[in-house]
């Protein structure tokens, strides 16, 4: 039988000296895994399902760095069924075909079931998402995918169907210092053996910038380390100075703690608001120029395009919505050209933060008044019993009436009369203002003759 367990050699080779810090400080069962509690919790789903050597077909969604290949690792090291992994960047349907004939054969003869892990399998097409149907299906393989992108776009829905997804957070700052302080200390596969010493302030500024990524605080703080290793022994001091200037291009970029990162998202969201087009392209390209993830700015958008205008122009939303969907599908460098498309309409878009006034004296009321009951006559009544409890009762269907609107209270009895959203005079708003100001008469004049 062909093995193509293309973990066997890197596994092999964790120890050694020559492979990244990364790479040696991997570890090998579920109790030296640091992070995903929500998965790996005593009693979880995962956690019973490994334990108890009974997998299922999944796979893994999460950002670059959290954890993917690691936790497939982990299965491999601790589940008895023969485990074959290869990337969808090098494998094809020909390869694919290899490892079923082989599972088939392994089953057949020792009864031992197959697990099969494709990294990136958002690379693979459809035709070759199809070749794994029918043994995922039939229990002959149990695939365990890994992939950066929403399965629900690049994983094929015969193929969901029959996998668990399960989402792979970025690791908090806290999990991050756990890590990057086991590296420091271990003197078996990590840094102990130089006895480097690092500040606690120092370490939570090298995982800051690894944005929840374990590989980047480990490739920071190797990076860091290299300089002073081989120094004397008092002079292995690694200070927050120190760390800025050996870090420095990427601490200009992408510092978390109020530096460059948030002064460009800042001072492009400032100009939207303040509808400068040209401010906003301009601080658009700094942060595309600086490696900004584009998909960051996309989502800022989509939030401005609700906050800061809403209903004054209904369809910014959909442009930056657009934008990003756009980019999703073209890349990097085209995509450039439609978030700044969405940037301009934004910026010249009239504007309104009544939706996001409105929504925020929502959610402080319901943190007054807690929980409070449907009225009677707009619940839902699909049974008997609820007709005669009055659910429904003299509930009037808009429909019935001109123009699809009569005067009816919605809000429970304690918040009557309560006006949250509050359209300006702006744009679509002052359409929206008009028709609700005629159904407010409407129901004064309702009230006026009762």
């Amino acid at each position: 039988m062909k093995n193509l367990d293309l973990f066997s050699l890197g596994t092999e080779s964790d120890a050694a000296a020559s492979a990244p810090l990364a790479e040696r400080m991997r570890p090998k069962t579920i109790a030296e895994y640091v992070g995903q509690s929500h998965l790996l919790a005593e009693g979880s789903l995962l956690r019973r399902s490994i334990e108890e050597d009974k997998l299922f077909s999944m796979i893994f969604w999460g950002p670059p760095g959290s954890g993917k290949t690691t936790l497939a690792r982990i299965l491999a090291n601790e589940t008895k069924s023969f485990f074959v992994s290869f990337s969808a960047v090098l494998s094809g349907v020909k390869e694919i075909r290899v490892v079923i004939d082989d599972a088939r054969e392994l089953w057949e003869s020792k009864k031992k079931k197959t697990i099969l892990f494709v990294d990136e399998i958002h690379r693979f097409n459809k035709a070759q998402q199809d070749a794994f149907l029918p043994y995922v299906e039939s229990g002959l393989i149990t695939l365990i995918g890994a992939t950066t992108e929403n399965p629900s776009f690049e994983v094929i829905a015969p193929l969901l169907s029959r996998t668990r997804v399960l989402l792979l957070k970025p690791f908090s700052e806290d999990d991050l210092i756990t890590i990057v302080e086991h590296a420091l200390n271990n003197e078996a596969k990590g840094l102990g053996k130089f006895s480097i010493k690092v500040d606690a302030d120092v370490l939570r500024y090298i995982v800051s910038l690894a944005d929840g990524d374990a590989r980047s605080a480990l490739n920071n703080l190797e990076a860091i380390t290299a300089i002073v290793q081989n120094l004397p022994a008092e002079k292995r001091i690694i200070t927050k100075e120190f760390a800025e200037e050996a870090l420095l291009k990427k601490s200009l970029l992408y510092d978390k703690d109020g530096e460059e990162h948030y002064n460009l998202i800042s001072a492009f969201h400032k100009s939207l608001r303040g509808s400068d087009p040209d401010a906003a392209l301009y601080w658009l390209g700094r942060m595309l120029a600086a490696g900004e993830d584009p998909l960051y700015i996309a989502r800022r958008m989509i939030r401005f395009a609700s906050e800061d205008i809403g209903n004054a122009d209904p369809q910014a939303l959909t442009i930056a919505v657009a934008a990003q969907q756009a980019f999703h599908f073209i890349g990097l460098p085209e995509g450039e050209l439609a978030l700044a498309q969405a940037a301009v309409y934004l910026a010249t878009a009239p504007k309104s933060n009544s939706l996001y006034a409105g929504y925020g004296r929502v959610k402080e009321i319901i943190n007054k008044t807690g929980y409070l009951p449907v009225p009677l006559h707009i619940r839902n009544a699909p049974t008997k019993l609820m007709k005669e409890l009055d659910y429904g009762k003299d509930y009037k269907y808009a429909h019935d009436y001109r123009d699809a609107y009569t005067p009816q209270e919605y809000l429970p009895d304690k918040l009557l009369g309560q006006k949250f959203y509050q359209p300006r005079d702006t744009g679509h708003e002052k359409t929206i203002r008009e028709r609700m100001d005629i159904w407010q008469q409407m129901k004064n004049a309702a009230k006026d003759g009762k």
